[in-house]
């Protein structure tokens, strides 16, 4: 299985991948402070504690690289159906289920890793800038940030397991835009708030599409030496 997993690794070459969480990092840090400043200006107090800012950031992040998953999808399994390269594969005397295992691995861990890094990235930058240009009036502590790390990685982990919901609707025909347009889907009810309730810390809504997300790769597996590629 690790050796299958270097190997889809070397294939896809992820640098493009990097460079658009970096990029999406920065554009991030600069919504969070023009947010926050408009806020502050028109004194529209919403967000009063250093709390609602991670909150906030972190439903960002999850929400931005959730999509970022659907498409690490579209580009490791569903193009790989579409242009029958995954023919080859299945030609390796290897069994399918460890090869689509290994692919679905790759895109839950680093859909976790990203979040997990951009989190502490965007909030960290965040709030160092807030030291220099005071836009919120409130600080956070080392001992806070580590505090709110926990949840952060709460949060990574079923981001990762929602990530892989639009696998389903991605293999039903094929299909890439409805790889992408899923995971916009899953973002609009997994991240959906109004001024009464947010749906971004409800963690049995969050939760429960991990556990679907986990459902529909654990059924993708199983029936993998069933299924027609052709």
């Amino acid at each position: 299985m690790l050796q299958l997993i270097k190997l889809e690794m070397k294939k896809f070459k992820f640098g493009w991948y990097v460079k658009g969480a970096v990029i999406a990092n920065i554009i991030m840090t600069v919504l969070m402070c023009c947010i926050m400043y408009i806020e502050q200006e028109e004194r529209d107090l919403m967000i009063t504690m250093y709390q609602d800012v991670f909150v906030l950031i972190g439903g960002m992040v999850r929400a931005t690289f959730i999509v970022f998953a659907a498409v690490l999808i579209a580009k490791m399994v569903i193009e790989e159906y579409r242009n029958k390269t995954i023919l080859i594969l299945f030609s390796y005397p290897v069994s399918r289920k460890k090869i689509i295992a290994s692919k679905l691995l790759v895109i839950a861990v680093m859909t976790f890793v990203t979040i997990l890094l951009s989190n502490m990235i965007v909030a960290g930058s965040f709030f160092i800038i807030n030291m220099y240009v005071p836009i919120v009036p409130f600080s956070v502590t080392v001992h806070q940030f580590l505090e709110e790390a926990i949840n952060m990685l709460f949060f990574a982990i079923a981001a990762a397991g929602a990530s892989l919901i639009p696998l389903y609707f991605g293999m039903r025909k094929y299909s890439v835009a409805a790889t992408i347009a899923s995971s916009l889907i899953v973002v609009a009810i997994a991240f959906s708030s109004n001024s009464a309730f947010s749906m971004v810390t409800f963690i049995p809504l969050q939760l429960g599409l991990a556990a679907i997300g986990m459902m529909i790769a654990y059924s993708a597996i199983r029936n993998i030496e069933r299924e027609d590629t052709i």
